[in-house]
């Protein structure tokens, strides 16, 4: 049984914490947060799991084999470390880390300490991103001439400030928290971006981070396209993220929940006809040990887990794949600010 923790218990800290406390081959020993509210809960309803607000006393007292991040970015750093020089594995969620220097130094002790490390770009455990990029691979639409990355939702739609995601020392912005998975599907969905051009940083309401992210992007294969992000559009109910990408051959979109594919000349060997054919998510979706959210959420813990237990170092979501993303987004600051 692999003994892990949670450190963090916001909505993605707490997602965490129930996916692999009901994990057939996991065991949840700890949780960490600085709020008193969450730790009675956990203490109450669940007393098994031992909670801390002190992150280095549960590091010094429990024997782990895992580790959950959870918490704002400027955190990640040390804490990750921490865990890297005990030997513990670890899972960070999303963006990795504030600087380009802090997370090369992680990526190179990840690899000296042989941990297994993945961060938490969940969007790669999405069956219709997976068949998109199975099917770029395959050369299905030929030749690529252009591609968009687009993520809109109403994560602020009002002048506010207080929470860690309005300031940008904490990591947040709309860059930081929406852009960043939009940046690392293209990455390793499409290619790798190598420059930008054009990129506007928007403010809408807030103060000191931008709402919306637009850009050009080129790739290291030539090909270039547009980002198209904003986290202050209340026409969407939730996060919704999609590709597309225009080819010689037809065209490919994708989001979540449906994979559209127009080809020029049928497919067979891909079972795919002349015109339009549409494959939805309800038979490309993985199969999990505990759905919540989204099999995409426990997917994501159960590759993590399975990797750990077999002492794989795993090639999904790798430190080095979102320090890449992290290096775009410097990228795109730079730009913006010039």
């Amino acid at each position: 049984m692999i003994k892990t923790a949670v450190i963090g218990l916001g909505k993605m800290g707490l997602s965490h914490a129930a996916i692999v406390g009901a994990h057939p081959e996991a065991k949840l020993s700890a949780v960490c947060d600085t709020l008193s509210l969450m730790l009675s809960g956990v203490k109450q309803y669940n007393p098994s799991v031992s909670a801390y607000d002190d992150f280095n006393k549960m590091m010094e007292q429990e024997t782990l084999d895992a580790v959950f991040v959870a918490t704002p970015t400027k955190l990640h750093y040390r804490m990750v470390k921490a865990a890297i020089e005990k030997g513990i594995h670890v899972f960070c969620e999303k963006p990795f880390s504030l600087t380009l220097e802090q997370g090369r130094e992680l990526v190179d002790l990840a690899a000296q300490h042989k941990v297994v490390n993945q961060v938490g770009y969940h969007n790669h455990f999405i069956g219709t991103f997976r068949e998109m990029k199975r099917l770029l691979a395959k050369g299905i639409i030929g030749t690529p001439f252009h591609f968009t990355g687009e993520a809109y939702g109403p994560v602020v739609v009002r002048s506010k400030s207080g929470s860690w995601r309005s300031q940008a020392a904490e990591g947040g912005g709309c860059l930081f928290d929406y852009a960043s998975h939009v940046l690392n599907l293209i990455q390793e969905v499409i290619g790798r971006p190598v420059s930008v051009k054009g990129t506007l940083l928007k403010k809408f309401y807030s103060r000191e981070v931008e709402d919306a992210v637009f850009s050009s992007l080129i790739l290291k294969n030539g090909l270039s396209g547009t980002l198209s992000v904003n986290w202050s559009d209340e026409t969407y109910r939730k996060m919704s993220t999609s590709l597309m990408i225009l080819g010689e051959k037809g065209k490919i979109i994708c989001d979540a929940t449906e994979l559209k594919i127009y080809l020029k000349e049928e497919n067979a060997s891909e079972g795919l006809s002349k015109g339009w054919s549409i494959k939805y998510i309800t038979d490309l979706a993985l199969p999990v040990n505990f759905y919540l959210r989204g099999e995409e959420y426990s997917a994501q813990v159960d590759y993590f887990i399975e990797n750990v237990k077999n002492r794989t170092p795993g090639n999904i979501n790798t430190f080095e794949q979102a320090l890449y993303t992290d290096s775009v987004i410097e990228m795109l600051i730079k730009d913006g600010k010039e």
